[in-house]
């Protein structure tokens, strides 16, 4: 086995690996990489820092720990010493071997994220007062760093190197979620209900909905707060409060997005009336129409799909088709469906304008 550049492999004993602080949080089932090494040995080695801080391996490392081995071959590479180095080295681990969760996903993204803003801001501000043809000691004549990534923001970046894709919306709203649960100034409401999202998420639910439905709680606990504010007009605070209670009463029979922009279409009103107020107009009321379907902005509907991208490579069709219920299969089949047909008149109306505009 060829060592790969920059690294030097020696043998090193296991309880002086230094794991430290890492994303990953759940190894999954070790005992299939126990039993391979039992059988064939380490095939790759554990790469770890010149300080010896775990880089590449946690879950090789784990199953060697329950072997009860004393030394193991590792690769010491150098070059990686700052944090930065060492996310960059573990991304690329994980995209190796067993994927992120959700929340351990968006935590790496969170840190990768800041991280390369620093170090773009660094790199910019080393080289204001350089030469043009002076790289420096940044540089990649001189120190090619394992940072080294294309242009273009950071939020972007960071989440094509945890995922592989632009996901950084999605990225983003977990991290907002979690936020939101950590915030004590929230209300308790906005907090239980992104506790709640955070549990769905880690058992693999979709960031999508949990985002709406936090939206939404975010929304109802606005409206809450104009209904009990004692600084309010007494008709502004009833009308908050109805609003409130209409769009509670429609939350079984709404789904999550609907739900969302009924309580933002509420929220909008009671604010509308609350300037109007303040001009001196009476404001009128409106009632929550729940019987028609909400018709949703167009960013609604990109970031539904940005979500939903290669939805299917995370599921076994051949589990869950047996696991469904009859009325889950059965919506399953009016979404395909709906989804199908409204596939075909968006097309059909793609196509029209392409030729117009032929």
């Amino acid at each position: 086995m060829s060592t790969p550049a920059g690294h030097i492999e020696l043998e090193r004993t296991v309880e002086s690996i230094v794991v430290g602080a890492r994303h990953r949080h759940e190894l999954g089932d070790l005992a299939p990489l126990v039993e391979s090494i039992r059988r064939g040995g380490l095939l790759q080695p554990i790469t770890i820092t010149l300080e010896g801080h775990l880089i590449c391996g946690a879950r090789r490392l784990a199953a060697i720990k329950q072997l009860a081995w004393k030394t193991v071959n590792v690769w010491v590479r150098s070059g990686v010493s700052d944090r930065l180095g060492q996310l960059l080295a573990e991304q690329d681990d994980n995209l190796l071997h067993k994927p992120l969760t959700q929340l351990e996903a968006a935590g790496l993204y969170r840190e990768l994220k800041a991280l390369l803003a620093e170090d773009a801001a660094r790199r910019q501000e080393a080289t204001r007062f350089r030469p043009a043809d002076d790289a420096g000691e940044d540089g990649p004549g001189k120190l090619p760093g394992p940072w080294d990534t294309p242009s273009g923001e950071a939020r972007v970046q960071a989440a094509k190197m945890v995922t592989g894709r632009d996901s950084h919306k999605s990225l983003e709203r977990i991290g907002r979620i979690e936020d939101l649960a950590a915030d004590e100034s929230q209300p308790d409401a906005v907090r239980r209900q992104a506790a709640e999202e955070i549990a769905r998420l880690r058992a693999g639910g979709s960031v999508h909905p949990s985002h709406l439905r936090v939206n939404a709680e975010l929304s109802l606990a606005e409206l809450d707060h104009l209904a009990t504010d004692q600084t309010q007009p007494a008709e502004l605070r009833e009308r908050a409060r109805a609003e409130a209670a209409a769009v509670r009463d429609s939350e079984r029979a709404a789904k999550d997005a609907e739900l969302d922009a009924l309580a933002k279409a509420a929220l909008a009103r009671v604010k509308a009336a609350k300037a109007t107020g303040r001009k001196g107009r009476r404001p009128v009321l409106t009632a929550v129409e729940t019987g028609e379907p909400v018709p949703f902005p167009l960013s609604v509907f990109t970031a539904t799909w940005d979500d939903m991208v290669s939805w299917w490579t995370h599921y076994d069709p051949a589990l869950v088709g047996p696991a469904l219920t009859d009325e889950q299969w059965d919506r399953f089949e009016q979404t395909l469906s709906g989804t199908i047909a409204f596939a075909d008149a968006a097309r059909t109306a793609r196509q029209a304008r392409g030729e117009q505009s032929a």
